[in-house]
């Protein structure tokens, strides 16, 4: 089997003038691998994927795809995008526009069979500037996978998609990935990551701060949620001072409590509000991962609803 990486980056820096968009990332995917980016916006995520796509230069460092330049990884056909920037013909149907795209490529899959993938079959005669937004990204996704390729790359898929149309494209999305191939995508959707990916690579301010399974990111961060009701506004300060607890938050009469040592924090809460009932202990979710790790040392960094890493 051939084990050579998918996609090889080594010391990748980007610069804007005085922004670092891309400081120094190293990466390594390998076949078969399905990998969610995430990281708060200017985080450098999108930066990545163009430099790895070789639709930018990078200031410093490499990039390969299949261990060549990704340009001809691309002209071979072996990568396909559905990138934040891509557009289609606003006046061809839907299976026009695919059937261009697979016109250019050596050995495309049949047009019918990148429509039913992308669940465009029934949109395939409308025209491109007639699509609500959630069947844009559905024909996008039929164009990027007609070349049939070994690598996928998505920025934001689901963008515009209401509940039922994303679970529409994730189950279309396994048939791809059940094939073994390999599947990158950028999102701000922290539940597709946690359910989709076998790896999350999360990046603030332009560097890798995590790299590891969804498991291996939500346990980077220890602390649990104690959810309960019946302690009154006036003993909130003594359960601040419970033990573990890091923070609280109250509405009405529920109370969270934010701890790192939950097992002290409720046989405690027990002993001096035995009244305290309707008790949940939740444990870290990857919200809480990611903004612990895209907040640490970064009190201006803006969260996209989405771990120094297991692998970092």
């Amino acid at each position: 089997m051939n084990d050579t990486p998918v996609i090889q980056l080594r010391g990748l820096r980007k610069r804007f003038g005085a922004v670092a968009a891309v400081d120094g990332v190293d990466l390594t995917i390998r076949p078969g691998e399905v990998v969610a980016l995430l990281g708060p916006n200017g985080a450098g995520k999108t930066t990545t994927v163009d430099l790895a796509l070789g639709l930018s230069t990078p200031t410093a460092g490499e990039a390969l795809l299949f261990g060549e330049d990704p340009r001809a990884a691309v002209v071979a056909g072996r990568v396909g995008a559905m990138l934040q920037g891509g557009a289609l013909l606003p006046d061809m149907t839907v299976r026009d526009a695919v059937a261009l795209v697979a016109a250019a490529h050596r050995r495309p899959m049949p047009v019918d069979e990148a429509l039913r993938r992308a669940r465009c079959t029934e949109i395939a005669g409308r025209r491109v500037n007639k699509l609500s937004g959630g069947q844009l990204q559905r024909a996008r996704f039929a164009v990027a996978v007609v070349s049939d390729p070994d690598l996928l790359v998505l920025d934001e898929p689901t963008a515009a998609m209401d509940v039922e149309a994303r679970h529409t494209f994730w189950s279309s999305m396994r048939e791809f990935t059940d094939a073994g191939r390999t599947v990158v995508f950028a999102t701000h959707y922290l539940d597709e990551a946690d359910t989709f990916a076998d790896r999350i690579v999360i990046m603030r301010s332009g560097r890798i701060v995590a790299d590891g399974t969804p498991a291996e990111i939500k346990a980077i961060t220890a602390t649990r949620t104690v959810r309960f009701a019946g302690v009154g506004a006036a003993a909130h300060v003594a359960l601040r001072a419970l033990p573990g607890v890091v923070g609280l938050e109250a509405r009405h009469d529920s109370v969270t409590l934010r701890t790192d040592r939950s097992d002290d924090t409720l046989r405690a809460l027990l002993a001096a509000h035995p009244e305290a009932h309707d008790i949940q202990v939740v444990a870290s979710t990857m919200d809480d991962a990611f903004l612990a790790l895209t907040h640490a040392d970064d009190p201006d960094s803006t969260p996209s609803t989405e771990h120094e890493g297991a692998r970092a």
